[in-house]
């Protein structure tokens, strides 16, 4: 989960968490590289009165000038374009949870098996244990099986509101009226943590979301006792 020493992305727990972490380690690569050569050439052009008869009107330069910017356009849309594309991808999902937005809380379905309906509820302050995590942990968790695929079916019940794990990679809009779809895998077991993202009312910032990755023996007897439930 994020802390308040965080700078960078939080660790992946997804396959694609992983691609889109070396996208941006990619691109900020890039941008850094710009950012010193342009720099460099700006402090010479102002400190040190660094003229050439080329460097305002020439032919040469200006067809460097515009196909270097091109060439690192492709070089940042290429990997762009398959990480679209993978995000989408839905390949025989294990599981499939249907989840629902609300004012102000989420609601699951575990469609593949019977009667598996519960609310999920941020637990308010009064109500916290020492180990629980102000304005992030709820009353009842979504809970998966790591190394599965895992079937997302997103909607809402009121207003748009958007289901988000950042490690996970996961961000999808809940739309009234409207089913969204995405998918995802946990690679360990673990707790992750988000939020709603999408501004939705007063009590937005109090809709968290907990996700728990466990083993599959272990979520095969949770779903035994949600059953007997």
């Amino acid at each position: 989960m994020a802390t308040w020493k965080l700078l960078l992305l939080q660790d992946s727990a997804s396959p694609l968490m992983e691609q889109l972490s070396f996208f941006h380690d990619h691109t900020l690569l890039i941008l850094v590289i710009i950012t010193i050569l342009v720099s460099q050439m700006m402090s010479g052009l102002f400190f040190n009165k660094l003229t050439h008869r080329f460097l305002l009107e020439g032919q040469m330069i200006e067809i460097i000038w515009t196909i270097l910017p091109a060439i690192t356009l492709i070089f940042i849309a290429l990997p762009s374009l398959r990480l679209i594309y993978i995000l989408d991808e839905t390949n025989n999902p294990t599981i499939s949870i249907k989840t629902i937005g609300h004012q102000w809380y989420w609601s699951y379905e575990y469609s593949d098996f019977k009667n598996i309906e519960f609310d999920s509820y941020m637990i308010p302050t009064q109500e916290l244990s020492n180990f629980n995590f102000r304005l992030l942990d709820v009353d009842n968790r979504m809970v998966i099986p790591f190394l599965s695929q895992i079937r997302m079916i997103v909607t809402a019940a009121d207003v748009i509101h958007s289901w988000t794990i950042p490690s996970l990679g996961v961000k999808i809009d809940a739309t009234p009226g409207r089913l969204n779809q995405t998918s995802f895998t946990s690679t360990r077991s673990t707790l992750l943590y988000g939020q709603c993202s999408e501004i939705c009312g007063a009590n937005h910032s109090f809709m968290p979301i907990v996700v728990e990755s466990i083993s599959p023996s272990y979520f095969i007897k949770w779903i035994s006792k949600m059953i007997e439930i």
